[in-house]
């Protein structure tokens, strides 16, 4: 069996489970909100108290990939009402800047005019700008799949470029660093 799949989800104290039959969507109540998904006819569902398992009819490979799938979605959606998610953003480079104003988020990245992104109303975000160090945009999220697609459409805007550094990356990534142009004209 798969070792993802067959691993049980375990409810945290607050969090409800339950699941349509007809339809085949799973719905997770938390202190944080709700999310529902689909779960393909194939893959049984049990739950039964605090714990949901998930079974597949056969070995085919199809079967094994979905197992493991939906058994990791329906855990981030356990995980997202109940802790919900959060990522940060750095925005690198001189002049750079970062500011929220309820869903709107306005970024200054070296473009000749500013940018503007309307967020889904299901985010949350916060700017944060320290002397010395570069702004910090902050998402929050119960949903994960919709959270990564929101942060990296915002890194989207201005990639980290490998000479200088400059651009917006995730917090804590390494951007490999590649030397300049070295040397003057004419040397062999």
């Amino acid at each position: 069996m798969s070792r993802i799949g067959k691993l049980p989800v375990t409810l945290p104290s607050g969090v409800s489970i339950s699941m349509d039959e007809k339809s085949r969507i799973v719905k997770v109540k938390g202190p944080k909100g709700e999310l529902s998904q689909y779960i393909h006819p194939d893959i049984d569902v049990t739950i039964d108290g605090g714990n949901v398992t998930f079974g597949r009819p056969s070995d085919h490979k199809r079967h094994r990939s979905l197992h493991g799938l939906y058994r990791v979605l329906v855990n981030n959606m356990v995980t997202g009402v109940s802790a919900g998610f959060e990522k940060k953003l750095e925005v690198i480079g001189v002049g750079f800047k970062a500011e929220a104003t309820g869903q709107q988020l306005e970024l200054s990245v070296g473009h000749s005019h500013p940018i503007l992104m309307v967020l889904p109303k299901e985010i949350q975000i916060a700017t944060e700008t320290k002397r010395g160090q570069a702004p910090v945009i902050s998402l929050s999220c119960i949903d994960k799949q919709l959270l990564g697609q929101v942060a990296a459409k915002i890194r989207e805007m201005r990639p980290p470029e490998p000479y200088k550094g400059k651009g917006i990356r995730y917090q804590g990534e390494v951007v490999r660093r590649k030397a300049g142009k070295t040397g003057g004209k004419g040397k062999k």
